[in-house]
């Protein structure tokens, strides 16, 4: 046995310190510095190591090109996540908080996988072998082909499938799994990247896909040191709240596909289903609409979604007036609500303002400003905007109204859905029309408040 060594990691950037302090001079991340314990690698691992490629130094116009090789997982969603299916050889992170339904569609999948012919390879960590089971029972699925392993230890899992031939490994999870080489405890900073490099470099060496499953922290990061998110080719995530029936997937890393694309879930009583036009959960249309309500088109990932924004503004009872959001930056409409005072002469400074994305999906890209503005407004002068009505639009800090990425695709997305107006930014406004929708372009945030 090699002499001990100790060292002390930041388990959110990876960063090695030379002592314990309260603060990663790196990521400035507050009480994230860990001690850890490391060994110098045994020799009868050196047969993992260095497979990355073995060509040396190349030309690359010389290298050989090869075209990724996908295969459906069978949820059709879940391959739009993926890019268009999983690729032979990729690591993909699966992170979510508790009982939001990773290893039920994890479960899902390999079974699905193992009936359409591939070789897989479930290994549990957390559950035995009968709750396992148990899960396939109540979800009605046939595992009649799926290869089970409970097992940990990272080494013994990887001396199991090496002779296999496995298509796609499930490792849930991957802060169970630990390595001989670190005498630290399993979900140590050091244990879950060492273990993730193992998996990691068998994957590529052997074209076996591997699904990690992963626990979040309170903050909703995946728990661990934050380059087991480097380390991989695919990090996704769940989000919805775990009383709702729908959970949305969304990738925040994608090497093989486009970044930030959600897949939509429906939790039912035999397992997550699919949902093909998410539009429609999205969109809560109600016989009596009220103020404050506003449909804008957001784009996620390659996909442009209908999306219902609520406000709900009130006289502020306290000293202090409240800007709460929920699915977008809270930060965001307090600048907004700044613009529209400045530029348009509308002040809810004594107002409490609250704003919400109907559905549970998280907007994160600026082309929500003019549907915020306008929602906002709606409820400050109790007016209610018409049922066919669709906004979509950035906001500057000089109340310039700023085009968006494929705006004529939001609106054929919306007339798809039936809605005949549509407020944009003038820069927007596409040269030809859209067959049944009457198109308003605003150049200044002004120009909105005449439109509604």
């Amino acid at each position: 046995m090699s002499k001990e060594k100790k060292q002390f990691v930041c388990r959110d950037c990876g960063a090695v310190a030379q002592k314990w302090a309260g603060q990663c001079l790196d990521c400035k991340a507050w009480n994230s510095i860990e001690e850890m314990i490391v060994e110098k690698t045994p020799t009868r691992l050196s047969g993992y190591s260095g497979t990355a490629g073995t060509d040396g130094v190349q030309i690359l116009t010389d290298v050989q090109k090869e075209e990724l090789s996908r295969f459906s997982t069978g949820l059709n969603e879940l391959d739009r996540v993926l890019g268009g299916g999983l690729v032979f050889g990729s690591v993909v992170l699966i992170g979510g908080d508790p009982g939001i339904g990773k290893s039920t569609i994890l479960l899902q999948t390999l079974i699905h996988l193992s009936h359409s012919g591939k070789n897989v390879l479930y290994v549990t960590g957390e559950e035995s072998p009968s709750q396992v089971a148990l899960r396939a029972e109540r979800l009605q699925l046939d595992g009649s082909k799926l290869q089970l392993l409970s097992e940990t230890n990272v080494e013994k899992i990887l001396r199991v499938a090496e002779p296999m031939d496995l298509d796609v490994i499930v490792i849930d999870s991957i802060q169970t799994i630990f390595t001989e080489l670190l005498n630290s405890a399993p979900g140590n900073v050091g244990q879950v990247r060492e273990s993730t490099a193992l998996l990691t470099r068998f994957a590529k060496r052997t074209g076996t896909s591997i699904f990690l499953a992963g626990h979040v922290t309170k903050e909703g990061a995946i728990a661990g040191p934050r380059v087991l998110e480097h380390m991989v080719d695919c990090v996704l995530y769940f989000e919805g709240e775990v009383d709702s029936r729908f959970r949305i997937m969304r990738s925040y890393k994608n090497r093989f596909g486009p970044l930030h694309e959600i897949g939509v879930f429906a939790m039912t009583g035999t397992g997550l289903r699919p949902i093909s036009n998410p539009s429609a959960i999205f969109l809560s249309r109600q016989p009596e609409r009220s103020s404050g309500s506003v449909i804008m088109v957001t784009r996620e990932g390659t996909r442009p979604l209908l999306i219902e924004i609520q406000s709900l503004v009130d006289d502020s009872l306290g000293g202090q007036p409240r800007r709460v959001t929920l699915g977008l930056e809270q930060n965001r409409l307090t600048m907004l609500l700044a613009v529209l005072h400045r530029h348009a002469g509308i002040a809810m400074m004594d107002q409490d303002v609250y704003v919400n994305a109907v559905g549970g999906v998280k907007v994160t890209e600026t082309a929500s400003d003019l549907a915020v503005i306008a929602a906002a407004f709606s409820s400050f002068r109790d007016t209610i905007l018409p049922a066919d009505l669709v906004i979509f639009g950035e906001i500057g800090l000089a109340g310039e109204v700023r085009p968006v990425p494929h705006g004529e695709e939001r609106l054929k997305e919306a007339a798809k859905h039936g809605f005949t107006r549509a407020i944009i930014p003038i820069a927007n406004k596409p040269k030809n029309d859209i067959p049944g929708m009457e198109i308003i372009g605003v150049a200044k945030i002004n120009e909105l408040m005449d439109h509604l």
